[in-house]
């Protein structure tokens, strides 16, 4: 060791375990803790040694400002206690401001329409998962939310379209529909319409009026195709 090394540990001796005649009506120690652990207590007590914030320049800055002083957008600060204590704080804050957003947003919502996929047996003990890849659109030009996503099992050559409109006092025409690609990428119209056979892997809207799709040949082979296709809505 250097005599660095050893002026470093006796200086945190000094510093930290000189007795201290002003805690003895304290509970527990008489000495000053080590000042990073007293932040980490879950304790609602004050901290035994409390931090020196003379020449901090965020405190001086926001001393000297008139306006920021008394600032509602800035978060109190408690000199005397742990993290856990102002962690908590600031739980109870952001949930206060969260509950009128939530109340309101949840008062406002409500069914527009409902419309039966799939039925299921009630004997069955988990439900299997039939309906895949939804993905959201909004056609700000046309006001008219969209839809994409797939039904597993019995229709997986097909891509579900759903559309509303953001009104939800109007309805559009053809609401819903399924579009299927099954084997329209056949080379000749001899081959088997098997042969050919392809599912969505995934889709996305490019635009407001495109498509585009991820398709992979549903044949059970090596190397199977795959097709990146735009779809254009009209």
């Amino acid at each position: 060791m250097t005599q660095k090394d050893i002026t470093f540990v006796a200086d945190f001796l000094t510093e930290h375990f000189n007795e201290a005649p002003e805690l003895y009506n304290r509970k527990g120690k008489y000495f000053n803790v080590e000042r990073v652990g007293q932040y980490l207590k879950d304790e609602d007590d004050d901290l035994v040694s409390p931090p020196n914030t003379e020449g901090n320049q965020w405190f001086n800055f926001l001393k000297d400002s008139t306006h920021l002083k008394e600032s509602p957008l800035l978060f109190p600060y408690y000199p005397e206690k742990s993290l856990h204590f102002v962690k908590r704080q600031m739980e109870g804050i952001i949930d206060q401001c969260l509950q009128k957003p939530a109340d309101v947003i949840g008062k406002s919502v409500h069914q527009a329409v409902c419309m039966s996929l799939y039925k299921i047996s009630q004997s069955e003990d988990s439900t299997p998962q039939l309906f895949k890849l939804p993905f959201l659109w909004n056609d700000k030009t046309s006001n008219l939310h969209y839809v994409l996503f797939t039904m597993l099992e019995n229709s997986i050559s097909k891509i579900h379209i759903l559309r509303r409109h953001t009104d939800t006092s109007r309805s559009v025409s053809n609401g819903i529909l399924a579009v299927e690609f099954g084997n329209f990428l056949n080379n000749s119209i001899n081959e088997s319409s098997d042969s050919r056979c392809y599912s969505c892997l995934d889709a996305h809207f490019y635009d407001d009026e495109t498509i585009t799709v991820v398709l992979k040949e549903s044949v059970q082979q090596e190397g199977k195709e795959r097709v990146l296709a735009q779809l254009p809505l009209s």
